[in-house]
């Protein structure tokens, strides 16, 4: 019997079946993408300096993402007078990249490689993390793929060079990311109180063309001019870590800290982010589903998720003239 046939007239109500990506199908064969966009999974936490657990971001990420998943035809924002996320917008998931225990260089590479292999396809790579480190290979799939901004979330600047020899630990993606010839620049934002990288690695990511903003100068800026200050014209990559966001409501992760965003603060920006720039692929770490046992921070991940996904290609749709409102 065929999956069509099986699927034909079921409710299929967020508990029922395999808890992919919002129910997307599933593509095994990373040769055979043929989407818009493509979500891949990246368990990874050997990169942690306190809590681990993120490995099991990505299961909880989907499991939550079922929520939104009820089957409609895209989801009506009465706010925008849009419909996000219709059928036209062909979403896969790819699994998760294959990680090997204890062994970070084989594991960024599978990572690595998924990514290359979503943008080979020609379509917007989605990775659900895993800790932060997982962003080391994801920009570098983007070797060979034209310059990129990149636009962080987060509590921690992870800026880090080096710490005894370690140089792929979580607190080190963004100083990476800035050795790369094709990442022009970097805005990394909610950036607060006691951090994970020390003076001199706030005088390096300035020196090297970082743009540096706490919640509170982020909030008296407003989203829009937060956006505004990217440069006209880049390409942007986003990297969400979910301890960006206030604990209250987002506990679940390794290394929480208060004082972070609140869910319309980073919606907003996401959106005006969409509305500005190109918007190349997304990120989004630091989710421990075990240290919030409401499944809370999970189901802010997949809602922002979900949502961001709906801005870019809105967006993207507009600017090709094919949009219609509601």
């Amino acid at each position: 019997m065929s999956t069509d046939k099986y699927s034909a007239g079921r409710l299929n109500l967020p508990f029922v079946g395999i808890c992919t990506f919002g129910k997307r199908p599933y593509v095994a064969d990373w040769t055979q993408i043929d989407a818009d966009v493509a979500v891949l999974g990246a368990p990874f936490d050997f990169g942690t300096q306190y809590r681990a657990g993120s490995r099991f971001g990505p299961r909880g990420v989907r499991e939550a993402s079922t929520l939104f998943s009820f089957g409609h035809a895209g989801a009506y924002d009465h706010e925008d007078d849009v419909t996000y996320l219709p059928d036209s917008v062909r979403i896969v998931d790819i699994g998760d990249a294959d990680i090997v225990h204890t062994d970070t260089a084989q594991s960024h590479a599978n990572i690595k490689t998924g990514v290359q292999a979503i943008l080979e396809a020609g379509a917007f790579p989605v990775v659900i993390g895993g800790d932060h480190s997982i962003n080391i290979p994801c920009i570098d799939a983007f070797e060979g793929h034209g310059d990129i901004h990149i636009f962080q979330i987060d509590a921690h600047l992870d800026f880090v060079d080096e710490r005894h020899g370690v140089r792929t630990g979580h607190g080190s993606p963004l100083r990476r990311a800035s050795e790369k010839g094709y990442v022009t620049g970097m805005t990394q934002v909610g950036i607060r109180n006691v951090s994970s990288t020390a003076r001199d690695g706030y005088e390096a990511a300035r020196a090297s063309g970082s743009d540096i903003l706490s919640v509170r100068q982020a909030r008296k800026l407003g989203a829009e001019e937060v956006i505004n200050r990217i440069p006209e014209g880049a390409r942007v990559y986003v990297t969400l870590d979910i301890d960006g966001f206030c604990p209250s409501i987002a506990p679940g992760t390794g290394t929480p800290s208060h004082g972070g965003f609140l869910y319309y603060e980073v919606l907003e920006m996401l959106q005006a982010l969409a509305r500005r720039h190109e918007v190349v692929g997304i990120d989004l770490v630091e989710v421990a589903p075990e240290f919030d046992h409401s499944a809370t921070t999970t189901t802010l991940a997949a809602q922002v998720l979900l949502n961001f996904i709906g801005f870019v290609f809105h967006e993207r749709a507009r600017r090709a003239g094919n949009v219609a409102q509601g």
